[in-house]
């Protein structure tokens, strides 16, 4: 009795050592949008992740739970020594329904990957291998961070620097350029992009105020037509959102979009 008694304590301590790891985060909105002259719509979201703890070892669940229950992402990392493995046991299908805008017609295959990094004394680098057999060299170096990605025909550098005061980030994808600058001016942030869009949001007594403008998407015929859509003209359009935090936790915010004059409502709240 007494070593059933103790194996029962080892059982209860174990269980909840594992508890005390596990935390538990997620959000959850209802946004009305009357669409302009359409047919309004109500629309419902909400979002679960659940986080895993045990030593340098963690777990990542997340999970979309408005309709059904259903897996968005899973990771699984670790760290030993120098090396830290991260591997993405999630195969999402990354095809698309949505025929306008340049995405896959189907899914491109098996998503899931292994990454081993080396956080090793090469000056301030970090080296990284996947499975794929892609390697990335990572660092900041005087406050500019860069990244680059060694692919077969399809190298990938990024870049990143806060230079007085504004906040630069440059990438180059296979030969294709595209850059952000934003600043700080007048208690207004401000970002501009090489796609012509540009924001802005400051606050306005308690409120923070949103102006997005995105520029005309030309139409484009996809590279292959077999795996992808082709991509629509679409007119340029601005945003205009207002939104306040409640005491209650909660969150309003109205957003108003010029491209078909509709106006949407949204209460969030995120825990």
């Amino acid at each position: 009795m007494k070593k059933l008694i103790a194996l029962f304590a080892v059982s209860a301590v174990a269980s909840t050592s594992a508890v005390a790891g596990i935390a538990l985060s997620g959000s959850a909105s209802v946004s009305y949008d009357d669409n302009g002259s359409s047919p309004s719509a109500t629309s419902y979201d909400a979002d679960l992740t659940l986080v895993g703890t045990a030593g340098a070892t963690t777990f990542t669940q997340a999970m979309d739970i408005d309709t059904a229950v259903g897996v968005t992402s899973t990771t699984l990392a670790t760290t030993i020594g120098p090396l830290t493995v991260s591997a993405d046991m999630y195969d999402e299908t990354d095809s698309t329904s949505v025929t306008t805008t340049g995405g896959r017609k189907t899914d491109s295959g098996d998503n899931r990957s292994v990454t081993v990094s080396l956080d090793a004394p090469i000056g301030d680098a970090t080296i990284g291998l996947d499975n794929s057999g892609d390697v990335t060299v990572s660092g900041t170096f005087s406050g500019v961070t860069v990244a680059h990605t060694v692919k077969n025909g399809a190298d990938t550098t990024t870049g990143s620097a806060s230079i007085a005061g504004m906040d630069v980030s440059l990438t180059n994808d296979a030969g294709s350029s595209s850059w952000t600058i934003g600043t700080t001016v007048a208690g207004a942030t401000v970002t501009v992009g090489s796609d012509k869009s540009i924001s802005a949001a400051f606050g306005v007594t308690g409120n923070t105020v949103t102006i997005a403008h995105t520029a005309e998407r030309a139409a484009t015929t996809a590279t292959n037509t077999a795996t992808h859509w082709n991509t629509s003209q679409k007119d340029a359009y601005t945003t205009i959102a207002i939104s306040r935090d409640l005491t209650s936790g909660a969150a309003l915010a109205a957003t108003y979009n010029t491209f078909d004059s509709s106006l949407t409502l949204k209460a969030s709240v995120a825990f």
